[in-house]
């Protein structure tokens, strides 16, 4: 009898819990604003990207989508704070390579699961890096660093966005598959980095396309190669790592993700939203314009995709011993 009972009482409760998610998301959005959490400061390429989608999405679901940054110890402060945010579709976050995927795997201790405690939406963007040095140096493409390296063990210097970046990762990928060592260099972000490899300080960079697009145009930096697969069609003529070294792709990426547990008829409409947002020219020119390449995706493919690039990350910072505390 109070076996029954029992079973009877989580029949109710399962039901009543599904009838409320089930009313959540027909009614979704019927509150403002929703929050988008970007976890870098203004102005970069995971910011721009948020603000872009955020005034579409207010425009095409009838509410407002507000972007607020949360910047600071590597993306862990925004990334936890949606992480424990209500599943219910009103905070949204730009994830990224760092947060998502690296993170998981420098860090000892993490306030959040890079995996179980978010849902995929979608991938918005692939923003490849350069590798560039100053122009002082006789170096011109990907070979003659390689040869240069080989010839002055030791003594060639790279430079990061810190301990753990991306690009740290990136370089250490580098250094791997041309069979060289290159000395790593943290800085506080690519800014102060660049400015030190202009200045002659520090030998190469690998940041982020758009960080590097206006020192290179401008001749204050010489861009060796692209980090993605395919030449940018803005920089036609830099030629890809991988047309060296064949396999080599080391990129940074943004998309978006919502608490786990936000029901599925919500991920559904959000995907659907972006996904005709990315495809909007005016959007598509302002992102191609930054050196971003813009992908869309199902939640399924971009959870695939996030898995994998904690699987590659991991090993290369497993070979070198990247962690942190």
């Amino acid at each position: 009898m109070l076996k029954n009972k029992f079973i009877q009482s989580l029949i109710f409760i399962s039901v009543s819990v599904f009838s409320f998610t089930f009313a959540q998301a027909q009614t979704w959005p019927s509150k403002q604003p929703i929050k988008f959490i970007v976890v870098y400061p203004p102005g970069g390429a995971s910011d721009v990207t948020a603000r872009l989608i955020a005034t579409k999405l207010s425009e095409s679901i009838g509410q407002s989508v507000n972007v607020e940054n949360k910047p600071g110890a590597n993306g862990i402060i925004a990334t936890e704070f949606v992480a424990k945010s209500a599943p219910d579709g009103y905070t949204l976050l730009m994830a990224n390579l760092g947060p998502n995927a690296i993170n998981p795997v420098i860090y000892k201790k993490l306030p959040y699961d890079a995996i179980k405690d978010f849902s995929a939406i979608t991938l918005t963007t692939i923003v490849p890096q350069f590798i560039v040095v100053s122009p002082s140096l006789p170096i011109y493409s990907v070979n003659d660093l390689i040869s240069y390296a080989k010839a002055n063990p030791g003594k060639v210097t790279f430079a990061s966005a810190g301990n753990g970046a991306s690009n740290h990762l990136s370089g250490e990928l580098f250094n791997a598959m041309a069979g060289i060592k290159m000395q790593h260099i943290p800085y506080k972000g690519d800014a102060p980095g660049l400015v030190d490899v202009m200045a002659g300080q520090v030998n190469v960079a690998l940041p982020t396309a758009i960080a590097a697009a206006p020192h290179v145009r401008s001749g204050k930096l010489r861009a060796l190669a692209v980090t993605s697969t395919k030449r940018l069609p803005s920089f036609p003529d830099v030629p890809t790592v991988s047309e060296t070294l064949p396999g080599f792709e080391a990129v940074s990426w943004g998309g978006v993700m919502v608490p786990a547990g936000t029901p599925q008829p919500i991920i559904n409409r959000l995907n659907t939203e972006i996904l005709n947002i990315l495809k909007m020219p005016d959007i598509a020119e302002k992102l191609n314009g930054l050196g971003a390449e813009i992908v869309g995706s199902s939640p399924q493919q971009f959870d695939v995709y996030v898995k994998s690039e904690i699987a590659k990350w991991g090993k290369v910072a497993r070979d070198n011993q990247v962690t942190l505390d």
